[in-house]
């Protein structure tokens, strides 16, 4: 169940967070993992563990705004099976906080990042008689959250090219989905706190974790999981589909 043997999967953002667990999982389960990292130093010790782990992994330095560079590794890459977009930033503001550069910057990684690794793939797996995608969007795509006016524009989008990808490509064997987190655990929270709440962090911690109904924050292991399920034969029933993913943020917030 869930394998992946002879599969090669793409994972960008791949060397820390939820990203680096995918990257754990889908080597685990026996795929060849191609990690498209910006740091491609920090990546560099996923694919060693990996490695060590007896799992096929290698890592390719990028930034996936970039267009050229994007389509450069995917020649080198070639054929794959998977495709996880992960990688992408956040920020905190209103329409009215938010600077057109920040604006800009959040569009480039989140958006444009993800339409250029759609736009290197897609022909690929077309070519290859079919693949699967996923992509990363959030609970913001869904919800109003505070103070991420700039953030949640970007999974909006996320969201829509996910049903667009799927809907015009169902004729050439290509599933795409995508998954909706609530707030997880990751590098990344413990640095937010401590650059914004400077001796509040153990505070406003608790405070971001019992904003889920279940009580707590998820782990990029769980978010992980279900995306090794989307990606996994056994879901080859799933396309155009948006999965929450949220300790009961969306439904149960009432």
């Amino acid at each position: 169940m869930l394998s992946l043997k002879g599969k090669k999967a793409v994972v960008t953002g791949g060397g820390s967070g939820i990203g680096k667990a995918v990257s754990v999982v889908f080597a685990k389960q026996g795929a060849e993992v191609c990690i498209l990292e910006l740091n491609a130093d920090h990546a560099a010790t996923i694919v060693e563990e990996i490695k060590a782990q007896g799992g096929k992994a290698t890592v390719y330095a990028c930034d996936v705004s970039n267009q050229q560079q994007v389509m450069e590794i995917f020649g080198q890459i070639g054929r794959h099976d998977i495709l996880v977009n992960n990688a992408g930033i956040s920020h905190i503001g209103n329409v009215e906080t938010t600077s057109e550069a920040d604006f800009e910057k959040l569009f480039n990684v989140n958006v444009k990042g993800v339409y250029n690794c759609l736009h290197a793939a897609v022909p690929l797996m077309k070519q290859h008689g079919g693949g699967v995608i996923l992509n990363m969007s959030s609970i913001a795509a869904v919800t109003g959250l505070n103070d991420r006016f700039a953030y949640s524009m970007t999974k909006g989008a996320v969201y829509a090219m996910t049903l667009s990808v799927a809907k015009d490509y169902l004729k050439h064997g290509i599933r795409c989905n995508c998954v909706s987190p609530a707030r997880v655990h990751t590098p990344f929270v413990d640095g937010f706190l401590a650059k914004n709440y400077p001796g509040k962090e153990a505070e406003m911690f608790e405070k971001l974790s019992q904003s889920q109904p279940i009580g707590r924050m998820g782990k990029p292991e769980e978010i992980a999981n279900l995306i090794l399920y989307l990606c996994s034969d056994e879901a080859s029933f799933i396309t155009g589909s948006d999965y929450p993913i949220d300790g009961g943020f969306i439904k149960l917030n009432g």
